[in-house]
């Protein structure tokens, strides 16, 4: 796993084998950051990384300037993985809070440019994660939700989707 853009391109992070983890492919984050990149100026952009899991898109928006990166992660092992990247590279916009992400939605008071949310692919309710997002009236007016699911998920029909992307097995849902 690597940091593949901005200030902190090439930087490797070494996975802990005893993760149970899936990060997200450096094929499908160059994409993804492709079509942000193209579309945003990220360095103003506040950041909500839901579903944390190794960090990976925390850091790559880190990297790329975002000033402030909320990465909410529930399991123990996970966001101290996080939290120890954090400290090697030295990201100090990157704010690591280990929680339920449906608790810490219900909680949280601030707003955000970009909510990427990468649930596991098995989730129960996966398909209620942007009505939620979107009735706690956390994603700024013209901010967007990403979210990372498999195939068999569709969120065309959702009100506030606008568009789909696949890299292989990886696709990300757009909402704003």
């Amino acid at each position: 796993m690597r940091i593949i853009c901005g200030s902190y391109k090439g930087k490797q992070i070494v996975r802990d084998n005893k993760l149970t983890l899936r990060p997200t492919t450096d094929f499908a984050k160059e994409g993804l950051f492709n079509i942000l990149s193209n579309r945003y100026d990220l360095s103003s952009f506040d950041v909500l990384d839901l579903f944390s899991g190794t960090g990976s898109i925390s850091y790559e928006f880190a990297s790329r300037g975002c000033p402030n990166v909320h990465s909410i992660e529930m399991d123990p092992r996970h966001a101290a993985f996080i939290r120890t990247n954090v400290e090697k590279l030295g990201f100090r916009q990157i704010r690591v809070v280990r929680d339920d992400v449906f608790h810490f939605l219900t909680i949280c008071k601030a707003q955000f440019d970009i909510i990427f949310a990468d649930p596991p692919y098995d989730m129960p309710y996966i398909e209620e994660i942007p009505g939620l997002i979107f009735r706690q009236n956390i994603l700024k007016p013209d901010g967007i939700l990403i979210i990372e699911h498999s195939r068999r998920i569709d969120f065309t029909r959702h009100e506030h989707f606008f568009d789909h992307r696949n890299y292989g097995n990886v696709h990300f849902s757009f909402f704003k």
